[in-house]
């Protein structure tokens, strides 16, 4: 007989949450911070609702949280997708061949050590306001963590293992596939995540430059107008998609490859 499955609820996970949301009611109702500085958590819910389901007509932006988060998410994706197929690749050749990483190694560093916004005002000159602007500062954020992984990850393979596959005949793409791939996996994967994770940050970066949909564009246009409630909301909306995009990524990882590291502390 199959026993129930349970599901378990860290209540340390949720000490600074309630922490938080105490000191925000405290403020709010109790203290009477106005709120054009934090609007009052029954404001929040009550507006964010509105943005989801359309129902009270409560903002300008009414009933289009799915078709601004839709536009957010692709963007993050194609970034995301951006940074694998070139990250990955060159930090794998990197990490196994030393003059590769003589040559690359060095010029990938420099580049790394410029902010994300001292790129965008030639991004918008290379590719004007809007969509193509966005995705290339994805892509170039999410680029990093994805090669410095992945490097890290193939350089500490142990060439016992290497050496141990060549003699029972692994070599070629053989080799990388069974061997060097897989041994190296943990660490290419944890790279994914954090590139996932930056990926939305700069999402907002690139949506800030004029586009007209997207959550980093309401987030703007909020401000220009003094809604503090829409801005949060769009701060919360960002921090749930990133959550989901995470736990997707996750999951796939799991099928593909079940990583202990992966999962740790989940």
């Amino acid at each position: 007989m199959n026993k129930p499955t349970s599901i378990k609820i860290d209540a340390f996970g949720l000490i600074l949450p309630a922490i938080v949301l105490t000191i925000w009611f405290v403020s709010s109702y109790l203290l009477g911070v106005p709120d054009y500085i934090l609007p009052a958590p029954g404001k929040i819910a009550a507006v964010l609702l509105d943005f989801v389901t359309g129902n009270s007509n409560l903002s300008f932006y009414s009933g289009q949280f799915l078709i601004h988060s839709v536009a957010s998410f692709g963007r993050v994706i194609e970034g995301f997708l951006l940074a694998l197929l070139f990250g990955l690749p060159l930090g794998l050749v990197t990490g196994r061949f030393i003059l590769a990483k003589r040559i690359f190694d060095p010029l990938v560093h420099l580049i790394r050590m410029v902010p994300g916004i001292g790129w965008l005002p030639i991004a918008m000159v290379w590719f004007g306001v809007g969509h193509a602007t966005t995705v290339f500062l994805i892509a170039l954020a999410a680029f990093f963590p994805i090669y410095i992984n992945s490097a890290l990850g193939v350089s500490q393979i142990p060439e016992k293992l290497i050496q141990a596959a060549r003699v029972l005949g692994a070599k070629g793409w053989a080799l990388f596939f069974h061997v060097i791939l897989p041994a190296s996996a943990p660490s290419i994967l944890s790279g994914m995540r954090l590139a996932l994770g930056i990926s939305w940050a700069y999402v907002v970066l690139g949506e800030l430059t004029g586009v007209s949909l997207g959550l980093g564009a309401v987030m703007m246009n909020a401000r220009m107008l003094g809604d503090t409630s829409m801005i949060i909301i769009c701060m919360i909306s960002i921090a749930f998609w990133g959550r989901i995009s995470d736990r997707v990524l996750v999951a796939i990882i799991r099928r593909l490859h079940p990583v202990k590291e992966v999962s740790r502390n989940e």
